[in-house]
């Protein structure tokens, strides 16, 4: 039944995912794939079908608690673990900043996801938040993680995950502990968040009402990995890979590489089938006090995709594209060798201090910026309004 996030897949990824698994949750999360090709996954019928397929596993395959609960849910891949405390979080403390955000959401997707809410009348799948780290809070998750897991598996990408529940005793202890967490930060699920918040409104849901809450984990940030999110551009503006490799060479630093730029403050770049690593300008972070202007998806942005390649604003040009990192740097290569795209760009990793400091700013993060990995897979808890 768990599934990949329903916002990692395209419509066709998510059918060949579902093939065969009539329990998947991606009948609900996509409905759209049980439906006939080229159905928009807005129409109507895709939130009913959501419905439809949602009220059958609730009568046939989903369990619910007799009382509210909290979880710990460990991801685990290779020799990383991180574990995460989920529960249902504050709307209000999303409203004012007690949950902090640092990227904007499209109102497409807003509008889906609010949709996707007041029609099944649930939360079907968690944001990923962080926090810094407090002592006694890790020591009440590392004492829940002593019990017999809910869950336990590894899934077909050969991520671990496992949910534990919370004894009486550890969830007052958990409310306890996280009195001391001053500020959540939004990592991963920026939409969720932000059609909860509508769906409350839609449904003029009190402070003391479930529409009021939301579902998510919530990270130390220690733990979270972010992955870096490369950039693809479909032509060159005008320019021949090799007048475009001079003009680069004449204003960066660049010489022949494998791919991955080795620190922040570079980037690899593929052009005509051969790997290069470009070292960026300088920022002017310092001067402006602007945590921005410092990250190297501003510094690409400002020093090349702009004043090169005719990139002026990321969201909203077509001719560029964004590959998150876990799909790896050979995916850049293919992109470029098949014509899908003209040249790639590589990029290091935000820190997810970096995220936080942005966040306590009050400022907002280029487009794709980050790719928070492992995921959390949607259908394992589910939180009902």
């Amino acid at each position: 039944m768990a599934a990949v996030p329903y916002d990692v897949v395209t419509t066709a990824e998510a059918r060949a995912l579902a093939l065969g698994h009539p329990h998947s949750f991606l009948h609900v999360s996509r409905a759209e794939i049980d439906l006939p090709d080229g159905t928009s996954p807005y129409a109507d019928e895709v939130y009913t079908r959501a419905w439809e397929t949602f009220e059958a596993f609730r009568s046939s395959a989903l369990v619910q608690e007799t009382a509210p609960r909290l979880y710990v849910y460990g991801l685990t891949v290779g020799d990383h673990r991180q574990l995460g405390v989920a529960a249902a979080f504050s709307v209000d403390e999303y409203r004012n900043g007690v949950i902090a955000r640092h990227e904007r959401t499209r109102q497409d997707k807003e509008d889906d996801r609010t949709r996707h809410i007041t029609e099944l009348r649930a939360q079907t799948g968690p944001v990923l938040l962080a926090y810094r780290e407090e002592p006694a809070l890790s020591a009440v998750v590392d004492s829940v993680v002593t019990g017999t897991p809910l869950y336990d598996f590894v899934a077909e990408d050969g991520v671990g995950h496992t949910v534990w529940v919370a004894t009486d005793e550890e969830t007052a202890a958990l409310e306890t502990a996280f009195r001391d967490v001053p500020r959540l930060y939004i990592a991963d699920g920026h939409h969720r968040a932000a059609s909860a918040a509508r769906a409350c409104e839609t449904l003029g849901a009190a402070a003391d009402e479930d529409g009021a809450w939301f579902l998510a984990v919530a990270f130390p940030e220690a733990s979270t990995r972010i992955l870096p999110y490369h950039r693809v551009v479909k032509d060159l503006n005008g320019h021949t890979p090799e007048a475009l490799l001079t003009v680069l060479s004449q204003r960066f630093p660049i010489e022949a590489a494998t791919g991955d730029p080795l620190r922040k403050g570079q980037c690899g770049v593929y052009i005509k089938g051969r790997w290069y690593t470009l070292t960026l300008g300088p920022d002017h972070a310092a001067s402006t006090e602007d945590p921005i202007a410092g990250l190297d998806v501003s510094r690409l942005q400002d020093q090349v995709l702009a004043p090169l390649l005719g990139i002026d604003d990321p969201r909203t040009d077509s001719r560029i594209d964004f590959v998150g990192g876990s799909r790896g740097t050979a995916a850049l290569a293919r992109l470029v060798d098949t014509r899908q795209a003209a040249i790639a760009f590589a990029m290091h990793p935000v820190t997810v201090d970096e995220l936080m400091t942005i966040a306590d700013a009050g400022a907002i993060m280029p487009p794709k910026s980050t790719w928070f990995e492992p995921k959390l897979r949607d259908g394992l808890l589910i939180h009902e309004i």
